[in-house]
């Protein structure tokens, strides 16, 4: 940005510009991340968390989400240009401390259940984004290549035109087709495997998960396996390079 950025407004923003500039650091974590240069993915990660670019985008993601409108603990909702300028500037690891998600309760589909929501505030879900930029790149290259969820441009519909094509294989279909789920992969995942696994800042991590729920206005600490609001954004896409889609591709190569 030429202009200082103390003085933009929300409206000054070059947001082509801002995209063209993450876009070129994503693509080199990607590189170092092809290399199996771990350390050197992470670094490039770490400068683009702290650029203005990625954090208006960040910002700016958060506003367009359907939850925009959902506040934190704190009660705060950008709703102004004005509100998200300031949530900008502020967005910074110097100094972050992660409020507690406000948990909530709602149906559960296809049963009369009520499963449980973390909300973070708005802070947080923009600091979630910005560091789930540099991982994402990461996650593309080290993800299993018929890993659909949770995957940016692809979908159910992607996975559908897959089992097309084995199915209608003419040699012939495979033996078996197998429908899975993890139980409760949110609820029971390690928080020691997410600060080992995970290729971001351990720090800002550790915030996370230490963050706590608020429910009733009581507070409460995270178990040690406990799911927080944050995880739904930055676990699923994790797991996707963490080995777990490893075992689908071997049912698929032994029945194929």
């Amino acid at each position: 940005m030429n202009k200082t950025n103390q003085n933009l407004s929300y409206h000054d923003i070059n947001w082509k510009r801002c995209q063209e500039t993450v876009t070129k650091l994503q693509r080199c974590i990607a590189v170092a991340a092809n290399d199996k240069d771990l350390r050197r993915a992470m670094k490039i990660g770490e400068r683009l968390t702290v650029l203005f670019e990625a954090r208006a985008l960040a910002v700016r993601a958060i506003c367009r989400n359907a939850g925009a409108k959902t506040p934190g603990i704190d009660g705060i909702i950008w709703d102004t240009p004005e509100k998200r300028m300031k949530a900008i500037l502020e967005l910074k690891k110097s100094n972050y401390k992660p409020k507690a998600v406000r948990r909530v309760y709602i149906p559960k589909d296809g049963t009369k259940e009520m499963r449980p929501l973390g909300i973070p505030t708005l802070k947080d879900r923009a600091m979630q984004e910005l560091y789930a930029m540099a991982l994402r790149p990461i996650a593309e290259v080290q993800a299993d290549q018929h890993s659909y969820g949770y995957r940016n441009n692809r979908g159910a519909h992607d996975a559908q035109t897959y089992l097309h094509m084995l199915i209608s294989k003419p040699l012939g279909p495979p033996t078996w087709l197998l429908d899975a789920d993890i139980e409760k992969f949110f609820d029971n995942i390690s928080h020691d495997w997410l600060i080992k696994n995970i290729p971001m800042d351990k720090t800002i991590l550790r915030k996370w998960l230490k963050a706590g729920i608020l429910e009733l206005k009581k507070f409460s600490p995270h178990p040690p396996q406990a799911c927080g609001g944050w995880r739904r954004r930055s676990t699923p896409r994790r797991s996707n390079f963490a080995g777990l889609s490893k075992y689908g591709s071997r049912w698929t190569d032994q029945s194929s």
